[in-house]
């Protein structure tokens, strides 16, 4: 049983209502990203499979002659699951492209049309066929790391815990340089108990406990954990959650970053000059 009632839910983790700016901000993201898109010379819409909204940008990096493949980002956007598209994103790849690393958007299905579980796997393609087709478009299938924000970050904390070997024999056992985690929800139990959320995720108990990430082994790959130090009691403790359970050597990042609400904070990682972009560079080795 929760805890606390269903209004303490929503207040903890109805973001949006939260943060009165958040149309401001949403547009924000939407005229950046189609500058981004008129900027750099990307490759929209590629199919890394045959479902709903199995499709992927891809913004390359110019590399030098010779070179075997650039570094590879791999962003996955939030929403809880249920909104936003990678269209909405493009504006994290500008300054990663500039750095020399190419940047994946992949987009998937959201709830309630999808569960949770059927989102996971279609992460897990997004990745598999990146992996596969690493050659074909211009990436180094050994410097592969990922980036996500809010559900993005609980995705990303999925792959790095997935088995990679038993969805590719040829994989590698972690072929993920690791992740860079904004804002991330690794318990998904509190989410079924908020009014403005479940009815769309449909979360049972069993469903929650084994899509929760911070219930899981800890990966062989570096999580790294941010969040805003203007969110919600829950998000910051989702966030100190995360290392608790995987320990420091695989969370060897735990912070938070002053002055950022749960949604501005992903202006952090598309700023070269913040910690987060810096952070998202060191685990492709830059």
């Amino acid at each position: 049983m929760p805890e606390h009632d269903p209004a303490w839910y929503d207040a903890q983790y109805h973001t949006r209502a939260a943060i009165p700016e958040h149309p401001q901000i949403l547009q924000h993201w939407t005229d950046a990203s189609k500058a981004t898109r008129g900027k750099l010379r990307g490759k929209l819409d590629l199919r890394y499979g045959d479902g709903t909204k199995e499709t992927l940008d891809l913004f390359p990096a110019a590399q030098p002659d010779g070179a075997a493949g650039a570094p590879l980002l791999v962003y996955i956007h939030g929403g809880f699951w249920r909104a936003l598209d990678k269209r909405d994103h493009s504006f994290v790849a500008e300054h990663f492209v500039a750095a020399g690393v190419s940047v994946i958007l992949p987009n998937y299905a959201l709830a309630p049309y999808a569960s949770i579980a059927q989102i996971v796997q279609q992460m897990v393609k997004a990745v598999t066929w990146i992996w596969r087709e690493a050659d074909a478009l211009g990436v180094d299938r050994q410097r592969i790391a990922l980036a996500g924000h809010s559900a993005g970050a609980h995705l990303a904390a999925m792959l790095l815990a997935c088995n990679w070997r038993a969805i590719e024999r040829r994989m590698p056992a972690q072929p993920l340089r690791g992740a860079l985690a904004l804002s991330g929800i690794y318990e998904l139990e509190p989410l079924r108990h908020a009014p403005f959320l479940a009815p769309d995720l449909k979360l049972t108990e069993e469903s929650a406990l084994q899509l929760s990430p911070a219930w899981m082994p800890a990966p062989a790959g570096p999580l790294l954990a941010l969040v805003g130090g203007e969110e919600s009691a829950e998000f910051q403790r989702q966030n100190a959650l995360i290392r608790a359970r995987w320990g420091e050597a695989a969370v060897p990042v735990c912070e938070t970053v002053p002055g950022r609400n749960h949604m501005n904070v992903l202006n952090e990682l598309a700023d070269p000059a913040s910690r987060a972009h810096r952070l998202a560079l060191g685990l492709l080795g830059l």
